[in-house]
């Protein structure tokens, strides 16, 4: 920078103040420019931070979740098992009581299986009807149920005898009737009855003790399911600890990384910030010792722009608050105006209010219907009536929208209002000019003046 001042000091030749003028024009403007990704910067970083403390917190509830689990099936698992050893104590005689009709269902069933069917057992069945029966299947009271009437089986005859068969089906065999059929159920009545007066009526002490020894193993079985389901749990638990533990510190690992690079970029936008003030300081030095310049309107309309006041951007701690996801953000972009800000100004945490949906709707019914529900204007109207508008809504839109949202609340930046206003305005003009209705012999050149002015303001305050 000494470099620089001697050198504008000792030059008198106007060309080269201009050079330099321009050179610390140039660079002001170019630090401006980077310096103006500083906000864009701040709301990443901010997001980031959001998308950490969300990955943390979804981990813990992954955790939280995994041991929520665990607890219940042990908890079912424990009640299960109480609930089966509370019934072991009390299934003793129903066990006993199951095995002993088992016991005596067996012998039953080994009784009348071994009882022949002879002539000498029922009177009236001679050998014939025994071979007969004996060819159908029936030779022991066990082989069959019970019997009973219906048509015979070639449809004539009368009603018949069905004797239905203990693996299924029924047969009729000839020469036997009803007396016949009584004599035969009456016998595997009688044999029954003798099986089941034979039958054991006391549960026999060796199984007495099988099942004292089931009601024994089954106990062990349920103590050691309840182990197993205390050691799951333990192991579930363990688990979900370790993954929380490695996902941490991947996270940590990640926002670790990721916060250096976010110490160093705010470090860079604190250096570019200092030698942005040092530049406008050098050039607002060498404009008072070299006084006012012959330059070009666009030198001076830089100059103009690159002395505005640096833009004052608010130290982010490292660790800031990081507010809710349905909060509206407690940080944006600074307000870039002045002193003579209004309300349409930048303002953070508040966002784009609904009454801009107003205009945005305008425009979209002008973009798709034109002036043509009025008047029949010429096309090069009606096609620049919908440029114009389709133009206008994409702008607010593409304002609006960003706007609106939780995470970018703001409010619409300044001269938007009065740019909305411009267009407006010379739409409506342009329309009175083409409807004879109007009673405009010639351009309203009030509204388009009017137009431009609020356009020119506009521009001129978004700019500012």
């Amino acid at each position: 920078m000494t470099d620089s001042l001697t050198t504008a000091a000792a030059g008198t030749d106007p060309a080269e103040v201009r050079a330099e003028r321009r050179r610390l024009v140039q660079a002001v403007a170019a630090h401006r420019r980077l310096l103006a990704g500083r906000p864009g910067f701040e709301r990443a970083d901010l997001r980031r931070r959001n998308r950490e403390v969300r990955a943390r917190t979804f981990a813990q509830q992954k955790h939280d979740a995994a041991v929520r689990r665990a607890d219940g099936k042990h908890r079912r698992a424990q009640s299960s098992c109480d609930r089966r050893l509370a019934a072991l104590d009390g299934s003793r005689d129903s066990r006993e009581s199951q095995a002993l009709a088992a016991l005596r269902r067996q012998f039953i069933d080994g009784a009348i299986g071994k009882a022949r069917l002879t002539p000498e057992e029922v009177n009236g069945i001679g050998g014939g009807l025994v071979r007969d029966l004996a060819a159908q299947g029936i030779c022991t009271p066990a082989d069959f149920t019970r019997i009973s009437y219906a048509k015979a089986p070639n449809g004539r005859g009368g009603t018949v005898v069905w004797i239905h068969r203990t693996r299924g089906g029924k047969v009729h065999i000839n020469g036997i009737g009803e007396h016949r059929a009584r004599t035969l159920m009456e016998w595997r009545t009688a044999t029954l009855a003798g099986a089941e007066a034979r039958a054991p009526q006391k549960l026999p002490v060796e199984e007495r003790l099988r099942v004292d020894q089931i009601i024994a193993d089954e106990r062990v079985h349920l103590q050691r399911e309840k182990e197993e389901a205390e050691r799951a749990v333990s192991v579930a638990r363990v688990v979900a600890g370790q993954v929380l533990a490695e996902t941490l510190v991947r996270l940590a690992a990640a926002e670790s990384g990721a916060g250096a690079a976010a110490v160093l970029r705010r470090a860079e936008f604190d250096a570019m910030a200092e030698r942005l003030l040092a530049l406008q300081a050098e050039l607002r030095l060498h404009m008072d010792r070299n006084g006012t310049v012959r330059s070009g309107f666009r030198l001076r309309r830089a100059e103009a722009r690159v002395l505005r006041p640096v833009p004052h951007l608010p130290q982010t701690a490292e660790r800031p608050f990081v507010p809710s996801p349905r909060a509206p953000m407690s940080s944006a972009p600074p307000h870039r105006g002045g002193a003579a800000a209004t309300d349409e100004a930048a303002s953070p945490g508040r966002r784009a209010h609904l009454l801009w949906l107003l205009p945005i709707g305008w425009f979209t019914l002008t973009m798709f219907l034109g002036f043509s529900y009025r008047t029949a204007g010429p096309l090069w109207a009606e096609v620049a009536v919908r440029l114009v508008s389709l133009a206008t809504v994409v702008w607010l839109l593409c304002l609006w929208v960003p706007r609106r949202r939780v995470s970018t609340a703001q409010r619409m930046p300044t001269g938007s209002a009065l740019a909305t206003w411009g267009v407006f305005v010379g739409l409506s003009a342009l329309r009175a000019s083409l409807d004879p209705a109007e009673g405009a012999d010639g351009v309203p050149w009030f509204g388009v003046v009017l137009s431009a002015a609020l356009l020119l303001w506009g521009v001129a305050r978004r700019r500012a």
